[in-house]
């Protein structure tokens, strides 16, 4: 993490310079900061959590708040409630979107003061008791503002117009994507139905968690998906997620804007990054709102088969899977495609020389480089490809048969579940 630059005026206003107990905790700061992050998370954060999961939220605040503490106690002074909240009510209101119990905040943070303090005795030599109690009396107030303002912003977003709103447009949007009436529900929001929509779905491809740590995680996740795609919107947008899987509703798309797309493409590599597991987003654009239900099957095909088909994360449309999206819908010509290649199966090495040939056509060197074998093995293995299918590889037409076949062999049943707003 970047080191934060804080002017050294403890040093310069302490009259002991740098001899002074203020000083040398100023110096270990970085190393206390991080101990005060470990301890508060063992005294209560649930089994089970990635351990960066609070890191980036709560590690930036612990460093600002104690240089901010440190340069107050050497100009000897007390910091005001409203300056401890400048850094304590924004790290509360995020755990308070992401319902992290009350009770569990309060125990971490007390669980880092014990960490500071201790190392503030471990910092002080013998004959600094004075400066030691001094300090701790300090501490303890900066822990009253602390404690106050993380309760106080509590019941701030509890009653927040702010999150009633955000749950009115997903109650809205649950009602679009499942079929149901809409019109009493955008009354009671307040909030007009638009003609059309860019359908987003959005699907995490992450391990199971345990059932506690499972439902933080999902919070946060949701949480940052919502800011994410607010401020992509610049409004409060419509969206369902239960951590895995998710939906979008973009009102009023512009069409054929290639940024929107752009923007979208970039946020999965970006969310992937945040949330360290692959993130995938569908988009099919320009829904009218009885077309939704529709829209979002397609879009969770997109992802499915982006994913099917050993794509990068990030986000697919119609466009980008066309071919492959057709030959994958369910018919009877899909099944056939299917039987085609089942001779293969168990042979990776034929399968693997049929995709190089696929992808590199008459580029015999180039097909056999990629399986690391010699053009003429190449040539035999395509031969027994033409033995066991019947279709010859090297003729135009029968290699998209197989090309076809091929796509169908490698896409699962990936239609993914839609989360409605019961469960958030």
């Amino acid at each position: 993490m970047t080191e934060l630059s804080v002017p050294d005026t403890a040093a310069r206003s302490d009259p002991q310079g740098e001899a002074s107990l203020v000083h040398r905790l100023r110096a270990r700061w970085p190393d206390i900061a991080e101990r005060m992050l470990a301890d508060g998370l063992a005294s209560s954060a649930p089994a089970g959590l990635p351990d960066t999961h609070f890191t980036d939220d709560v590690l930036p605040a612990i460093h600002l708040c104690g240089h901010a503490v440190l340069e107050a106690i050497a100009a000897d002074r007390e910091l005001t409630y409203d300056e401890v909240h400048a850094f304590a009510g924004p790290v509360a209101e995020q755990h308070a979107e992401d319902r992290l119990p009350l009770p569990v905040l309060l125990l971490g943070i007390h669980g880092s003061a014990q960490a500071l303090l201790a190392a503030a005795a471990d910092t002080a030599r013998p004959d600094e008791t004075p400066e030691l109690v001094a300090v701790g009396e300090r501490l303890l107030n900066v822990l009253t503002n602390i404690n106050l303002s993380v309760v106080a912003t509590y019941a701030e977003v509890e009653q927040s117009i702010y999150r009633s709103e955000r749950e009115a447009r997903r109650e809205l949007c649950a009602a679009l994507v499942h079929g149901r009436p809409v019109a009493a529900v955008a009354a009671r929001a307040d909030i007009a139905i638009a003609a059309s929509y860019l359908v987003v779905t959005v699907r995490l491809f992450a391990e199971h968690a345990d059932a506690a740590a499972a439902t933080l995680i999902a919070r946060r996740r949701m949480r940052v998906l919502q800011r994410s795609f607010d401020e992509l919107s610049a409004t409060t947008t419509p969206l369902l997620f239960d951590g895995v899987n998710g939906v979008v509703l973009m009102a009023d798309p512009p069409v054929g804007d290639e940024r929107v797309h752009e923007r979208l493409d970039a946020l999965a590599v970006e969310l992937t990054n945040r949330f360290d597991v692959p993130v995938y987003l569908g988009e099919i654009g320009a829904a009218p709102p009885e077309g939704i239900p529709a829209a979002v099957a397609d879009a969770a095909e997109l992802i499915g088969l982006a994913r099917a088909l050993d794509r990068a994360p990030g986000s697919y449309r119609l466009d980008d899977l066309l071919v492959e999206f057709q030959v994958s819908r369910p018919s009877a010509a899909r099944d056939r495609l299917a039987q085609q290649v089942a001779p293969l199966h168990g042979q990776p090495h034929l399968l693997d020389a049929l995709y190089a040939h696929l992808k590199h056509g008459a580029n015999r060197k180039a097909a056999a480089a990629q399986v690391h074998v010699h053009p003429n093995t190449l040539s035999y293995r395509l031969k027994r490809v033409h033995e066991l299918t019947g279709y010859d590889p090297t003729d135009p037409y029968q290699s998209r048969v197989l090309a076809a076949a091929l796509i169908v062999a490698r896409v699962p049943d990936f239609r993914a579940p839609v989360p409605d707003v019961a469960a958030l």
